[in-house]
């Protein structure tokens, strides 16, 4: 059985779905900016602004080479930058079967409406920041992904469900002779 591995940009539910799909499947969950967060006892935010945004994505790529020696089964979110590093790209498709968990600018604008806590849309022009965002990190995303699911306008229960089905076709598959 692989790790369920969960890319997007931020607001898409890479958390949300990844916790309640560790429930599902009575699993460990593991959040990278929480990991990293705890290791270096301050917010992404604090780290970006002590250490520089180049900083924190060498905190990223060390983590994840940490957890491609992990055991075990688990759901892992990944910062939304993390798989635009391309030394990552090889790693994270090695972690297990890639979610890419997809939203379009109005849902994400809306999910972190008066969240202060994302460095990179500090400063005004957040929308066209998302945007610009989307355009380049989309096609990485894709390229990486074993399934795409839209996340705008669903419940997160059906994303799961959704994600749920595939995992377990994708497990059962590996295992049939």
């Amino acid at each position: 059985m692989k790790n369920i591995v969960l890319i997007g940009y931020m607001g898409a539910g890479k958390s949300t779905v990844g916790i309640q799909l560790s429930d599902r499947f009575q699993i460990a969950f593991e959040d990278t900016d929480q990991v990293i967060e705890k290791r270096q006892n301050m917010a992404v935010s604090e780290i970006f602004e002590k250490y520089g945004e180049e900083s924190f994505r060498t905190m990223e790529t060390e983590l994840l080479a940490q957890m491609a020696e992990g055991k075990g089964r688990r759901v892992i979110a990944l910062g939304g930058g993390t798989p635009m590093r391309f030394e990552n790209r090889e790693r994270i498709k090695a972690l297990g079967i890639v979610i890419y968990l997809r939203a379009r600018p109005d849902t994400i604008m809306e999910r972190l409406s008066g969240d202060t806590s994302r460095p990179l849309l500090r400063g005004g022009g957040a929308r066209q920041k998302i945007e610009q965002m989307l355009k380049e990190r989309g096609p990485v995303y894709e390229s990486l992904s074993d399934l795409t699911v839209d996340t705008d306008g669903k419940a997160f229960e059906n994303i799961v469900d959704e994600i749920g089905g595939f995992y377990e076709a994708a497990c059962n598959k590996r295992t049939e002779p």
